[in-house]
């Protein structure tokens, strides 16, 4: 299965920029199917996680209100170009999806 996350991480002095974006349904469970009538079960990314070189730098909790293919953006410091960050995402149906990209 390919990966749901486009991931990008660019330094400069000493802190590093991350951008991805993540093809997810953050379906909330309140909307109806139009032929059927009847409710989408809700599915939604809970947890996403980001690693430097192993090390912790970004735990975001979400729930349903957060839109269709999220887009996150974050910044640390102390990475340096060549090193890896790992982003990471768990729902609420059990499922998962993680992505490593080199800093630049």
């Amino acid at each position: 299965m390919a990966s749901t996350i486009k991931i990008r991480a660019t330094e400069r002095n000493g802190v590093v920029v991350v951008k991805a974006l993540m093809a997810h349904p953050m379906e909330t469970g309140q909307r109806k199917d139009k032929k059927t009538g009847k409710k989408i079960p809700a599915h939604y990314i809970q947890e996403v996680k980001a690693e430097h070189e192993g090390k912790e730098v970004l735990t975001a909790h979400w729930g349903p209100a957060i839109s269709k293919n999220p887009y996150i953006s974050f910044k640390f410091t102390g990475g340096k170009k060549g090193e890896k960050v790992k982003l990471s995402w768990k729902d609420n149906k059990g499922q998962s999806d993680s992505r490593e990209a080199v800093i630049r």
